[in-house]
């Protein structure tokens, strides 16, 4: 078996897709990589990593050919919120970073996963069961890097026969990892301030209504359509997935569950406001239902139960 190599490793999404692929996989298949380093005693005998600036064309080529890659889980990339503070970066990150990793794809045949983002779709998009084949016009810059990538996997698949997968993710909630610049991410910083103080300030507006999925579902559905019947996929490039949908103040009352006196206090950003103003509700995800039977397994209750234990426990 060629070997897995996951770019943005210490990332949000890549921090557990690693410990997932080599649980599945075995360590000696699966080489993490990312611009930063992490420390040398978090790294088990027979775990690699390797410094890789993805969007340098040579460190990719070397990595590909020296470690014998056969499947690249491109995850590195600027956020939301940042890539607005810095569209020039993201731009450079988002979209020459995965045009280098499709053209070291196509020489030496490798298998590419590009994740995508509900920021793909834009004010013009249908608001509520957003079709999977529908108008895309984003406003922010996020939002047409993943456009312009899911158009070029796409441009890959058909013009080189590279093997291009990719999903459309919703806000996803981690307690491995911290917030990371996402519009999304209150959905995370809300736990953490809830444990430690009982309280949370919100940079979204009460009723801002938006689909989430908890990180162990998005893993699962990552390696899943990696996994998929090339022969039942029509489309690839990227499947809507979602797990769960709610507001701000709905998270909080099932966080009061387990926290009763817990108080959910509102101080919007503008910037990141009109970013999620502009993203859909809810997603239709019934192709990826259909092609590659995609089930997540939790809802609101579950996770925010999971979360608080898991937490916890990071905490202390």
């Amino acid at each position: 078996m060629r070997r897995i190599l996951v770019t943005g490793a210490l990332g949000q999404i890549g921090s557990e897709l690693v410990l997932a692929l080599r649980a599945r996989y075995g360590s000696e298949a699966v080489i993490a990589s990312d611009i930063r380093l992490p420390p040398l005693e978090t790294l088990k005998p027979g775990e690699h990593f390797e410094f890789l600036d993805s969007t340098n064309a040579r460190q990719i080529q070397d990595m590909v050919r020296n470690r014998d890659i056969g499947t690249v889980y491109h995850l590195a990339a600027l956020l939301s919120a940042t890539s607005e503070e810095k569209p020039h970066v993201a731009w450079e990150l988002n979209m020459g970073g995965l045009y280098k990793v499709l053209e070291v794809a196509r020489q030496h045949d490798c298998k590419v996963f590009f994740p995508s983002s509900i920021g793909a779709f834009g004010p013009g998009t249908p608001k509520d069961n957003t079709p999977q084949d529908t108008i895309q016009r984003p406003t922010t810059m996020y939002g047409v890097t993943k456009v312009a990538g899911e158009l070029l996997c796409d441009y890959y698949h058909r013009r080189f026969a590279v093997d291009t997968r990719g999903l459309r993710f919703p806000g996803l909630i981690s307690y491995a990892t911290p917030p990371g610049g996402g519009t999304t991410d209150y959905a995370v910083a809300i736990f953490y301030d809830a444990i430690r103080y009982g309280r949370y300030t919100c940079f979204l507006s009460p009723g801002t209504r938006l689909d989430m999925m908890y990180m162990p579902d998005a893993i699962t559905a990552l390696i899943g359509v990696m996994e998929a019947d090339p022969a039942k996929l029509i489309h690839r490039n990227s499947f809507n997935v979602t797990a769960m949908n709610f507001t701000p103040e709905e998270l909080a009352q099932e966080i009061r569950k387990h926290i009763p006196d817990f108080e959910l206090r509102y101080d919007v950003d503008p910037v990141r406001q009109a970013i999620a103003d502009s993203w859909p509700n809810s997603l239709d995800c019934s192709a990826a239902r259909a092609e590659w039977d995609f089930a997540p397994q939790y809802g609101l209750g579950a996770m925010v139960e999971d979360m608080l234990t898991k937490l916890r426990a990071r905490i202390s």
